[in-house]
């Protein structure tokens, strides 16, 4: 076994990596850029090395410099995690020759699967079942014009190299077939260092389902069951389950077969993923194979019990898998959802900044319910700009689906973080989606259940009454504790209230609101609510239990109310005296500033492409701009007909959030 191993990334997985080898215990080798000399990872690891500037191309992809740093560190071995060169023939190649073993398979493997043209053609000639589209990479754009009319719109576009959604485009029709290509091959450069791109059919109403394998060094390869990958935003996961809703046994088992069969034609050694793309009627057809890690990996490792970086470190030194197929076990239900530093209210625009508060979930079992928190950032640590979004993977696992899904929802109502904006009330809007817990899922869900983008989660009645009692009782419990104050009148004993609420742009009437000893009793619009409370002023969060059902809310004080988020909804519920309620109507509204003729940057980014110079026309949905951001290409489109005025930015300046861009006439 290893004595010490360098771990080739950073973030999440880099922690997560650390863990295992530290529980088995083999010394680790951090490597870090200048944007991440105070990260997660550099203080967890035994050891750091500094490799290079802030950009991913001048330090994490950089062979040369990881290999030196491995050689320098007397690290044994490198673990690649996923994402950067954990799928580069090349890296592997470099290890070999320098003497260090590469926690991942070897590089004739990786070159077979890790490209996907070639890895379609292998799957193909192995009795695999591949999705119709164009065996080999496209010339030029004409060249991709002619797949895509050949086998039909939609078509996908996506790189050749790498994943995670990183290169890949669904183009609806022709229109949209070049800035896709651009956008595509300009990402995939940037992430993968490999433009290549290939075109095929976009199957619809499809699901996302994968299987996990995992092989060693003597010839044995298993699954490890299946996990479901369809809830995606932009190609890229955003919730993930195991097992899967959809799957039965026999296309379970047929699809491991199948997962296990490709692995053995190309010698497959470590852990990797065959990804397929299943129908409503349960064909499932290959789409690419992951030569390493994935981000999802936790999941399988709830049901199975089983560490898959150990396995992976244990097969790169040697070692037979522990286990037979007939040995694995699927126990359970587990979800996982990456929290993301990005804007769900603005469409999921990347966030970067400081986190002023990160607190997560408690980790543990508890009541047969595990909550699982992956991350690689902390309280006072910096978003970066140059790197993925992904704050933590938070997962959960219990007896059922149903038990799973509720104990993520509550895990994520407990999920404090400010400082940035970040997308945990989208997840938990999710969670309490009907058609998500029913498992009615595809690739698809997330255009179709919020078509106009994420507003937040409907709002009951019930759940406004809920809301509007968490708001007085913090009104109460303030009120309880200025009076408290020595000298103060009427101290520590509220007598009874009226309020008006303000909920949703609708007034509520308030009337005998009592608070004793943490117990709520009011009246709300004559209506009668009793709950319990835990509250203390300056806690930032609220526990409301109302009919032995418990309630998280966030909370935050606001002008006249309380900022309340729970659930996937974010409210502001004002509570004030009837006088202070009435004198409220009449203050004027500020009206926001007129921004429509100016094209603003919706994230603090890199100007990589200005389509537009001062004079010109353009038309609605004409290309305008590029900004990229946290390793992903956002092309700004014109919103109306117009003359373009003065042109403020130019290509390779870093712009902030809201800086202009262009002005119209």
């Amino acid at each position: 076994m290893f004595q010490k191993i360098l771990i080739a990334n950073r973030g999440e997985i880099a922690c997560r990596i650390i863990k295992t080898a530290r529980r088995m215990g083999i010394a680790t080798v951090a490597v870090y850029s200048d944007a991440d000399r105070d990260a997660l990872h550099v203080e967890m690891a035994d050891e750091a090395v500094h490799i290079g500037p802030a950009p991913a191309t001048q330090s994490y992809l950089q062979v040369d410099r990881i290999v030196q740093a491995a050689r320098d560190g007397g690290a044994q071995a490198v673990h690649p995690g996923y994402g950067f060169l954990s799928e580069r023939e090349s890296f592997a190649a470099a290890l070999a020759e320098a003497g260090i073993a590469f926690i991942g398979p070897n590089a004739r493997a990786i070159a077979a699967m890790g490209d996907k043209i070639a890895s379609k053609k292998l799957a193909r000639a192995a009795g695999v079942s591949t999705v119709p589209g164009f065996m080999g990479e496209i010339r030029d754009e004409a060249h991709a014009r002619e797949i895509a009319r050949e086998i039909g719109f939609p078509v996908m576009v996506k790189a050749s190299a790498g994943g995670g959604g990183k290169g890949l485009r669904v183009v609806k029709n022709e229109d949209e077939l070049g800035q896709a290509i651009i956008s595509s091959r300009n990402e995939a450069q940037a992430s993968f260092g490999d433009g290549r791109l290939l075109v095929e059919k976009f199957v619809t109403e499809p699901r996302h389902i994968e299987i996990q394998l995992m092989a060693d060094k003597h010839g044995n390869v298993i699954y490890l069951n299946e996990r479901e990958c369809s809830i995606q935003r932009r190609h890229q996961k955003v919730v993930e389950e195991a097992p899967s809703p959809f799957l039965d046994e026999k296309t379970r088992a047929a699809m491991g077969g199948q997962a296990v069969a490709l692995a053995k034609a190309v010698g497959y050694d470590s852990a990797g993923t065959v990804e397929f793309i299943v129908d409503g009627a349960r064909n499932f057809y290959f789409l690419e194979m992951n030569t390493r890690l994935q981000v999802e990996h936790p999941v399988t490792e709830m049901i199975t019990g089983l560490d898959l970086v150990e396995l992976m470190i244990r097969s790169a030194a040697g070692e037979k898998l522990p286990l037979a197929q007939k040995d694995v076990k699927r126990d359970g239900w587990a979800i996982e959802a990456r929290v993301y530093a990005e804007d769900p209210y603005r469409g999921f625009l990347p966030s970067t900044g400081r986190l002023t508060r990160y607190r997560p979930p408690h980790e543990g079992t508890h009541k047969g319910v595990t909550i699982r928190n992956d991350t690689g950032v902390f309280e006072g640590g910096e978003i970066s700009v140059y790197y993925d979004p992904m704050i933590a993977k938070l997962s959960t696992h219990a007896e059922t689906r149903e038990k799973a899904i509720d104990a993520m929802a509550s895990a994520l109502d407990r999920f404090e973080i400010s400082g940035i904006a970040h997308n945990v009330p989208f997840l938990a809007a999710i969670m309490h989606n009907p058609r998500f817990r029913e498992g009615r899922l595809t690739t698809g869900f997330i255009a179709e259940e919020f078509p106009e983008g994420f507003k937040g989660a409907p709002l009951s009645e019930a759940d406004s009454r809920l809301f509007v009692a968490a708001a007085v009782a913090a009104k109460l419990r303030r009120t309880q504790r200025a009076g408290q104050i020595s000298g103060a009148l009427n101290g520590g004993h509220q007598a009874a209230n009226s309020f008006v609420a303000s909920i949703g742009g609708r007034e509520v009437a308030i009337c005998d609101a009592h608070l004793a000893v943490g117990s709520l009793r009011l009246a709300i619009d004559g209506r009668i609510f009793e709950a319990i409370v835990d509250w203390f002023p300056g806690r930032p969060q609220l526990i409301l239990k109302h009919q032995g059902q418990e309630t998280v809310f966030q909370i935050a004080r606001h002008a006249g109310g309380y900022h309340l988020s729970q659930g996937g909804r974010e409210l502001l519920v004002s509570v004030r005296s009837p006088y202070a309620a009435k004198l409220a109507t009449l203050m004027l509204a500020k009206a926001p500033p007129d921004t429509s003729r100016l094209l603003l940057c919706p994230m603090p980014g890199l100007i990589t492409a200005l389509s537009v110079s001062e004079g010109q026309s353009v038309k609605a949905g004409d290309p305008l701009a590029v900004v990229e951001a946290m390793k992903m290409e956002n092309v700004l489109l014109a919103e109306r007909d117009g003359v373009i005025a003065k042109v403020l930015a130019k290509k390779g300046d870093n712009l902030g959030r809201d800086d202009v861009i262009l002005e119209f006439q």
